[in-house]
């Protein structure tokens, strides 16, 4: 048995205890060698006698599961899987699974902490007290002010929370919900524009698609209150990042979190570097806590689909 390992969180530590299952199977472990995810053209010469897949952001396209006879499963370490071609899986009979709830109390933390180091500017004071000076930023509090939630899963549903506690009020939406199971959470549930309209704080924990595609366009950005700030741990291609660097520059946003970007590493964004945005590089999962229940989680899914059974998470 085979397993090639590639998120880059295990892939430099392939001794993690949540991998034993694996090596007590005799499973040869082998390690995505380049420390980011991997592309198309990478993956086909890797593939070639590899039966299981436990994958980070890395591209399959139909090209990769063409070059891959073997491959019987794609155990995604994560929730996302929109670098995954599903049809074409479907046709190679690979089954492809992920890990929800897993990461979600790790990149709710990260969400969370990304809002008060955009509010009060944290990181910018930080580098500028070592750099010998003693400025006196104006930042904003959280407390009082209205958090809107795009996404209502393990990740959004516990960011809700964390907000709830710091004294916020909360609105959602999710399709996959109703009104009464948004309430449940202690959120008032509104329609996607109502969102946008009413945030002084919007935070994003939803899939990346056809529908939600720079759905942060600069339209609703410009619907924002004045001094909104917006907080990304889900996918980049969720917001115009031009639009959102111009309303920056144009003072409309307090501030950008950004956890994810349109590419990544993002070597051309124009909100990296921008004096008003905190930039962490899609860390949210990696904390020691959320590496161990995602691995572990991600790994039954393979075991179960190598095993001939059905996996606990399947995505296809």
């Amino acid at each position: 048995m085979k397993i090639l390992i590639t998120p880059t969180s295990l892939s430099q530590n392939l001794g993690i205890a949540a991998l034993d299952p694996l090596r007590e199977r005799g499973a040869e472990l082998v390690a995505n060698p380049y420390g980011r995810p991997m592309t198309a053209d990478e993956l086909v010469p890797a593939l070639g006698d590899v039966d299981g897949v436990i994958a980070g952001l890395d591209t399959f396209s139909a090209e990769v599961f063409a070059a891959a006879p073997q491959l019987a499963v794609v155990a995604r370490y994560g929730v996302g899987y929109d670098r995954i071609d599903l049809q074409a899986a479907r046709s190679a009979g690979v089954r492809v699974t992920n890990t929800p709830g897993a990461n979600g109390h790790s990149v709710a933390e990260l969400a969370v902490g990304l809002m008060f180091a955009v509010a009060r500017q944290i990181p910018q004071t930080s580098t500028a007290v070592a750099a010998g000076e003693w400025p006196r930023f104006q930042g904003i509090e959280l407390a009082g002010r209205r958090l809107g939630v795009l996404g209502l899963g393990a990740i959004g549903a516990a960011t809700a929370r964390m907000a709830q506690g710091i004294g916020m009020e909360v609105l959602g939406c999710d399709p996959g919900l109703s009104a009464e199971q948004i309430g449940q959470l202690g959120v008032t549930a509104a329609e996607l524009e109502e969102i946008f309209a009413h945030s002084d704080v919007l935070s994003l924990h939803i899939p990346l698609n056809e529908h939600t595609r720079h759905i942060v366009s600069a339209e609703r950005i410009n619907a924002m209150p004045q001094g909104a700030i917006i907080i990304n741990t889900a996918r980049g291609g969720l917001i115009d990042e031009q639009a959102a660097a111009q309303a920056l520059d144009a003072g409309h946003l307090h501030g950008i979190g950004l956890d994810a970007y349109e590419t990544e590493p993002p070597t051309d964004s124009p909100l990296v570097g921008h004096p008003r945005v905190v930039a962490t590089p899609h860390s949210g999962a990696h904390s020691e806590e959320s590496v161990q229940r995602t691995a572990a989680a991600a790994v039954k899914n393979l075991l179960a689909v190598l095993d001939g059974g059905q996996p606990l998470n399947p995505v296809d």
